[in-house]
């Protein structure tokens, strides 16, 4: 497997980023007709002789002020205790298969894509690909949009009165990071044959409970 490769997409950007990148460019080649392009778009809109600027983007994308979260519990979840059961789940695997999450929580993205090459339970790699890190992805991505970035501006200029520095780059370079999302999204979809229009099978632990919060709440709304 290659997540742990393309982990290195959504870490802090150090000098060595870009050649981290471009191992990943390298590594899916021409197997991933539909992810190399976006991986392409990123590399081409990255500052990669600015490490000061690389990382001023990572941080708008995803810490002060951000885009996006790369905690995915929260993307799915937000504060709901729900997050708290899945962290609780990813936990317990974290530790079964030795992966170390540093400073991260158990939903950070990157520390997700290290367990999928650890695991070795098939029924809850495709539960992690189908139902947790794909349909957070797609959500992340939709941050990125026109419409949700004025939103979050706005929000953003009401709470904290002033708006951090967008850094010295082109309009489409301030939001390079949803092209990495793409290339991720694109490898997952060839990789688990993600169909959208197909319900999410889910099997495994990680969402056993989510599921049967969900059918008490129904079914407490259906009895008033």
């Amino acid at each position: 497997m290659h997540y742990s490769l393309l982990a290195d997409l959504f870490d802090y950007p150090e000098a060595d980023f870009p050649e981290r990148v471009g191992k990943i460019r390298q590594h899916l080649g021409a197997d991933y007709p539909l992810a190399t392009p976006e991986l392409d778009r990123f590399l081409e809109l990255l500052p990669k002789d600015n490490l000061l600027t690389m990382q001023e983007l990572f941080t708008r994308s995803f810490d002060v002020q951000a885009i996006a979260t790369l905690d995915i519990g929260y993307v799915l979840f937000g504060d709901d205790y729900k997050r708290g059961e899945m962290l609780a789940n990813l936990n317990r695997e974290h530790l079964a298969t030795e992966n170390d999450c540093g400073t991260e929580l158990a939903d950070h993205l990157p520390n997700l894509l290290r367990l999928m090459d650890r695991l070795t339970d098939e029924d809850l790699l495709h539960d992690l690909a189908y139902a947790i890190i794909a349909p957070a992805l797609l959500e992340m991505i939709g941050e990125f949009s026109p419409g949700r970035l004025l939103k979050k501006n706005e929000a953003n200029n009401k709470q904290y009165k002033t708006l951090i520095d967008t850094p010295q780059v082109s309009v489409d370079a301030v939001t390079l990071y949803k092209f990495a999302l793409r290339t991720l999204y694109e490898v997952l979809k060839q990789d688990f044959a993600l169909i959208q229009s197909i319900p999410l099978a889910r099997s495994s632990d990680f969402i056993d409970s989510v599921n049967r919060e969900n059918t008490i709440e129904n079914n407490a709304s259906a009895f008033g």
